[in-house]
């Protein structure tokens, strides 16, 4: 083995990525919305000189034809979709195609899927047009709206975030499925003579009477006809395949191990690599110890930047005995974040001024005097515990970046790989894999820009993986949030409620990190989400009181909507009990503006065997999100100390996939009992108590209660699921423990 070679270069961005702003394309700022002589002048203008139309950048193998930006047609009859969305184990390389299969009329045994490329047609207008909303002021949500949605497509703004992939792109899924029917109908009605109208098509035949034609066999002649100019929708289900449970495409691959990963590339001259960051806070890398390193087998050179080192190896394993070898000591100027310090700037938030964001009647006016019911609720840092932590394969050539990464944000990666290496966007090539878990973790993109850094400077195509102790260590982890309630009680029915809510601004600051967005330290509307009770009380104000945290923190599973459902449902328990009522009668009865939650409600009680008696250890939580409803219901084992079940009713709107609705509740319903029972993060001087996926207690197979899941028919537009069991776990869970005990716990993770 040569000698370790030392890569020092100390005027690399500090942190890759950490507080480091690489996006400079325009950011949707009130400023950009009201420039050009009127409200939205400007961009109107920016818009007539814009293309209006985007083609497909698809890459078809030989025999494969392109029927526009969502599938491929083979000679052999197979289909292959496009998905943008990232696969997280939450089904949508299934979900999507099936919507479009069903109005193709293929046979799903032929359906194939592999991950979109970049480009302005796969940009997510839903969740830009949903941010902007949020954040702008009312007057301003149509041209808003309007705006947030050409800036997403323009930035190729692809991402997977908050529940939005069904809901955002099952409509083009099914257009994209009918216009390519009618282009293989036109092809087989051209060979006989007939009106394509008159044609269907059926398991991945065109059919007219007795006439059966192949998909492909007719791709490549229908790809040289023009589409009519309305999508020929069908009804939905005439194929047979939206709204049944048909298998999962990536579960075969996954159970067989053949699936790839970031971490199973493998390249010609490849090399490993291992980073060590310093603690939070204002670090730098101080000294290492070299001569050790070199006496470590496999190990192939050391990179220093200012504020990390890294480790190269021939394997993983040799990178990081290298790092340990290295002892790298890293140097802090000012103090060392630690949960003290956390939990001091949540209360002075809370103590503080804080910005009313929604209020409707006149809740001061009936929140003052005697008679009031208060409380104080409390959650705590957690962590993503992602299986698979940040990794990344990075290679450069000549004028040319590849990098192989599980993202939740593609276009994003891309614009900060090619701002720290130097390089042009279209220069970067940005690989989309499988994801081994992302939660919100996958949309930041620190292994990514230091993989494609490391490769800049060794000269090799490097694979980075970070250890779980570094994903512990430097992860924006799951908010910390803290609320003071108040509530009136007239009649037995909520007559005035006040929330403030103390918690940092950790959407305001991911725009801030990569879309280049302005964070002015105001309140943040995201993080309150799903803190507006679905009840019908005249007199209501929700307050966000923004903590500036010593730590960044990032987006997670359900966002706010993981803290507001437990803030809420928790209290109205308590309101329950000094009303003198049963606490689904206290719901039912001031849910009448929503039926839909209301039937939820219903069906979880019913299915749970919802007793109604003081002290037999069950508790309720409804809440709404992300287009969809969800009711639970969940019971404690006698003595309280473990959940013995939770029965759930979801109303998601049309269901693409029950299977996969299901599997999806319960997934968020488990998450939110490692919530409610697993250890929260903890920091002391910069550096976390818990250094990997055991110190955190997580539930394990023999905690998990026995769960059932009643999906409640509707014809709605679909809404999301993957985050709507989070919310409601933790709360119920805690209803019950509280209905067994008698004693109330407001605090999470709760105490058994």
């Amino acid at each position: 083995m040569d000698r370790v070679r030392l890569f020092s270069f100390p005027n690399i961005p500090r942190d890759l990525g950490v507080g480091h702003p690489y996006q400079h394309r325009m950011a949707i700022t009130r400023r950009n919305l009201l420039i050009g002589g009127g409200v939205g002048a400007g961009l109107v203008l920016a818009w007539e000189l814009w293309p209006r139309h985007y083609v497909p950048n698809l890459t078809a193998a030989q025999g494969e034809t392109v029927l526009g930006a969502f599938l491929k047609v083979g000679s052999d009859g197979r289909v292959t979709v496009v998905v943008p969305q990232a696969e997280m184990g939450q089904g949508v390389w299934t979900a999507l195609p099936q919507a479009l299969a069903d109005e193709l009329g293929a046979d799903w045994r032929q359906i194939a899927v592999e991950p979109a490329p970049i480009n302005p047609l796969y940009a997510n207008r839903l969740l830009a047009d949903e941010a902007a909303e949020e954040t702008l002021p009312t007057f301003l949500h149509g041209i808003g709206g309007w705006a947030a949605r050409e800036w997403a497509t323009r930035n190729a703004f692809m991402i997977t975030a908050g529940s939005t992939s069904i809901r955002a792109f099952e409509q083009s899924f099914r257009e994209a499925g009918a216009f390519a029917r009618a282009l293989l109908c036109m092809a087989a009605g051209k060979r006989i003579g007939a009106d394509w109208q008159a044609c269907d098509t059926e398991a991945g035949f065109v059919v007219r009477g007795q006439d059966r034609f192949r998909f492909g066999e007719l791709a490549a002649e229908a790809a040289g006809f023009a589409p009519p100019p309305q999508a020929p929708l069908r009804e939905v289900g005439a194929g047979g395949i939206s709204g049944k449970p048909m298998p999962r495409i990536d579960l075969p691959s996954k159970i067989d191990g053949s699936a790839m990963y970031a971490g199973d590339i493998r390249l010609p001259g490849m090399v490993h690599a291992s980073i060590r960051h310093g603690p939070l806070g204002d670090t730098h890398l101080a000294a290492q110890d070299m001569a050790a390193a070199q006496s470590v087998p496999g190990v192939a050179g050391v990179i220093r930047a200012e504020r990390w080192i890294a480790a190269l190896g021939v394997t993983w394993w040799a990178a990081e005995q290298a790092l340990n070898a290295l002892h790298p000591r890293f140097a802090t100027r000012g103090g060392l974040p630690d949960s003290g310090g956390m939990a001091k700037a949540l209360d002075a938030a809370l103590a503080g001024s804080a910005k009313r964001l929604v209020a409707s009647g006149d809740p001061d006016k009936y929140l003052t005097g005697p008679g009031l019911v208060e409380a104080r609720y409390d959650m705590g840092l957690a962590a993503h515990a992602t299986i698979e932590p940040l990794v990344a394969t990075a290679r450069l050539s000549g004028d040319r970046a590849e990098i192989w990464a599980p993202t939740q944000a593609p276009g994003l990666l891309r614009a900060a790989v090619a701002a720290a290496i130097g390089m042009r966007e279209n220069a970067v090539i940005v690989y989309p894999m499988a994801v081994g878990g992302g939660f919100g973790r996958k949309l930041e993109v620190n292994a990514a820009v230091e993989a494609a850094v490391i490769a800049q400077i060794a000269k090799r195509p490097v694979q980075l993986m970070w250890s779980r102790q570094e994903e512990m260590l430097r992860a924006r982890h799951m908010p910390p949030a803290r609320a003071h309630l108040v509530a009136r009680i007239g009649g037995g029915r909520i007559s005035a409620w006040r929330a403030t809510i103390a918690a940092p601004a950790s959407a305001a600051m991911f725009g801030a990190r990569l879309l280049g967005r302005s964070d002015h330290g105001r309140a943040d509307p995201s993080a309150i989400d799903g803190a507006l009770p679905p009840y019908g009380i005249p007199n209501l104000a929700i307050e966000h009181a923004r903590a500036d945290l010593p730590i960044e923190t990032g987006i997670a599973r359900a966002g706010a909507h993981a803290y507001t459902g437990f803030f809420t449902e928790c209290f109205v328990d308590e309101l329950a009990a000094v009303a003198g009522q049963d606490p689904l009668s206290f719901r039912i009865a001031q849910l009448g503006q929503d039926a839909r939650l209301a039937r939820c409600l219903q069906r979880a009680a019913a299915t749970g065997g919802w007793s109604g008696e003081p002290q037999a250890a069950q508790g309720l939580a409804v809440h709404s999100a992300f287009g969809s409803h969800i009711a639970c219901m969940a019971e404690m084992e006698e003595g309280g100390e473990r959940v013995a079940r939770i029965a759930a009713a979801v109303d998601c709107g049309r269901v693409i996939n029950p299977e996969i609705v299901r599997q999806q509740i319960e997934s968020g319903l488990i998450w939110g009992l490692a919530s409610a029972f697993g250890d929260r993060l903890t920091y002391a001087a910069g550096l976390p108590d818990q250094h990997n996926l055991d110190d955190l207690h997580l539930p394990r197979l023999a905690d998990a209660p026995e769960i059932t899941v009643e999906i409640v028919p509707s014809k709605e537009r679909p809404g999301g699921v993957a985050e709507l069991g989070v919310p409601v776990a933790a709360a119920s869970i805690a209803n019950a423990m509280a209905s067994a005990s008698g004693k109330r716990q407001r605090a999470l993770p709760l105490v058994a």
